[in-house]
C-alpha cells in the first residue's frame, strides 16, 4: 500500500514513523514534510494548502490512503475533493471541520444538542464585546476562526478585555479569523485531550493524553501550540473516560449526522474536568499535537489498518490495543516562541541508540551541507516510554537535555503536577 500523509509538524512525524511499522505500508510519501520525517519517508514539495497539488500526486501515484494532518487542508476541503475522485482519505469534509474552523458554529453547536460546555456569547466588535462581558472575571476569549493555538487568551479585568478585543477587531491580528470574538466563562479544573477514531457511525476511543499549552513552568506564560504531552493522562478515572464517551463523543458524532455533517476521521475534545463534570473546552477535527507523539509510542495496533477501516466506512468493533507502558514528551523550542524566533539556526539531535526515546520533528530543515537547522518555534518533540510515568519523564526530559541548539527552551514541569495529583487521590 502507498501512503500520503499532509502536513509537515511533529504530529506527521509521529503518525509517519507508525504507519511505516505497519506491513500493510510499502511506500510513504510526506507533504511537504521535515527534515526529520524525510529520513524515515520520502518528502514531496507540496504545501498543505495546495489542495489540487495533493490531489493531482496522489492520482498520478495511486495513491491507496492519504492521511491528513493539519486542520487548514481540512477545513479547506480536501477530503471532498478526494472523494471526488474516488480517491480514499482520512480525514472529516468540510462542513464536518467547521466543528474547529470556527468556534462559533462549535459553541452553537453544543447548545443545540445538550453537549456540556462553557457559558459564552458571541460578539463582532470591540464596543460590543465592552458592552455585553458584565463585570464577572476570569473570561476566556477565543477568536472565531483558525489561529494555530494562538487566538485564545484569558482576561482578568475589563482593562484586559479590552486590550484583546482591540488587537482582534482594530489591529485585525487574526485577520478574517478574527471576525468574531466568542467570550465564555472561565473553568476550574484540569484539562486533557479526548480523541476518538470514527467513520461517523462507530468510535473508538485513543488512550487520553494531557497536553501542556502554556509557554512557561507553572501554567504560565502565552498560550502556545503545545509545550509537552503524556499519555495515558493519569488524571482521568475509568469511569470519568465511560462519561466523556457517553456525554460527548457519541452524542457529537451522532448530531453531526443529523446536521448532515456525517464527521470521519479523528474527532479531538480538549475536556474541562469540572466539578459539575466534565466540560468542552474546544472540539478539533484532528489528531493532536504533541498528543500524537506520545500515543503513537503507546499505540500497539496496526495504525494504517484502522485508518482504512475509518476511511472506508467499516469501522465496526474495532478496539485498539495500547502498551501498558507510560509515554511523556517534551518540546524543545526556541526562546520567543510562541513569539518571534529566529530560523536558521543549526540544531544537533544526538542518537541516543535508545529504543524508548524518539524524537519527532516539529520544525525542521537542512542547511548546505546538510545540517538540521530550525525553521519554527517549536522545533523537536523528545518522547520517552517507561514502565511508570515517572521513568517515562526521566527519558524524555534526558532526550530534550541532549537536544543542542543556541536558544534552546523547554518546560521543566511537564507531568510532575499531575504524578502528585495522582498521589493524592492515591492516600500517598
Amino acid at each position: 500500500m502507498r501512503v500520503l500523509v499532509v502536513g509537515n509538524g511533529g504530529r506527521e512525524h509521529a503518525l509517519t514513523w507508525k504507519l511505516r511499522q505497519s506491513p500493510l505500508v510499502d511506500e510513504i510519501f510526506v507533504a511537504p514534510g521535515n527534515a526529520g520525517i524525510a529520513e524515515i519517508a520520502d518528502c514531496v514539495p507540496i504545501g498543505v494548502a495546495d489542495v489540487v497539488d495533493l490531489l493531482d500526486f496522489a492520482e498520478k501515484l495511486k495513491i491507496d490512503l492519504t492521511v491528513v494532518g493539519p486542520e487548514l487542508p481540512l477545513t479547506l476541503g480536501i477530503v471532498d475533493e478526494f472523494h471526488k475522485r474516488d480517491l480514499r482519505i482520512f480525514g472529516p469534509t468540510k462542513l464536518a471541520a467547521e466543528i474547529e474552523g470556527s468556534k462559533v458554529f462549535s459553541k452553537e453547536f453544543m447548545v443545540k444538542y445538550g453537549i456540556p460546555t462553557a457559558a459564552s456569547h458571541v460578539y463582532s466588535s470591540v464596543d460590543e464585546t465592552m458592552d455585553g462581558i458584565g463585570k464577572k472575571f476570569p473570561l476566556v476569549m477565543k477568536v472565531d476562526g483558525l489561529a494555530g493555538g494562538k487566538g485564545v487568551a484569558i482576561v482578568n479585568d475589563k482593562k484586559e478585555a479590552e486590550a484583546y478585543a482591540k488587537v482582534v477587531f482594530d489591529e485585525r491580528k487574526f485577520g478574517n479569523a478574527g471576525s468574531r470574538l466568542v467570550v465564555e466563562e472561565f473553568l476550574e479544573g484540569e484539562e486533557l485531550s479526548f480523541m476518538v477514531l470514527t467513520d461517523g457511525k462507530k468510535l473508538v476511543p485513543l488512550s487520553p493524553a494531557k497536553d501542556y499549552k502554556k509557554a512557561l513552568d507553572g501554567d504560565e506564560g502565552p498560550n502556545t501550540g503545545g509545550m509537552g504531552a503524556h499519555s495515558p493522562a493519569i488524571i482521568l478515572p475509568g469511569e470519568l473516560a465511560a462519561e466523556i464517551m457517553k456525554t460527548v463523543m457519541i452524542p457529537t458524532v451522532q448530531a453531526m449526522a443529523e446536521e448532515g455533517r456525517p464527521y470521519t476521521g479523528c474527532l479531538y475534545a480538549g475536556i474541562m474536568l469540572t466539578p459539575a463534570g466534565p466540560k468542552v473546552l474546544e472540539f478539533n477535527c484532528r489528531f493532536g499535537d504533541p498528543e500524537t507523539q506520545v500515543q503513537m509510542m503507546r499505540l500497539e495496533s496496526d495504525l494504517a489498518e484502522v485508518m482504512v477501516k475509518v476511511a472506508d466506512g467499516n469501522l465496526g468493533d474495532t478496539k485498539l490495543s495500547w502498551k501498558k507502558e507510560a509515554a511523556a514528551g517534551v518540546v524543545v523550542a526556541m526562546s520567543g516562541y510562541p513569539g518571534p524566533a529566529p530560523n536558521g539556526v543549526p540544531v544537533t539531535v544526538p542518537n541516543l541508540e535508545d529504543p524508548s526515546i524518539e524524537y519527532f520533528h516539529s520544525a525542521t530543515g537542512k542547511d548546505d551541507d546538510g545540517n538540521f537547522i530550525n525553521v519554527a518555534g517549536r522545533v523537536i518533540t523528545a518522547c520517552g516510554r517507561g514502565a511508570t510515568m515517572s521513568e517515562a519523564l526521566t527519558k524524555a526530559y534526558k532526550a530534550a537535555a541532549a537536544v543542542k541548539f543556541d536558544g534552546a527552551v523547554y518546560r521543566k514541569d511537564i507531568g510532575y503536577r499531575a504524578m502528585e495529583m495522582r498521589k493524592k487521590a492515591a492516600g500517598e
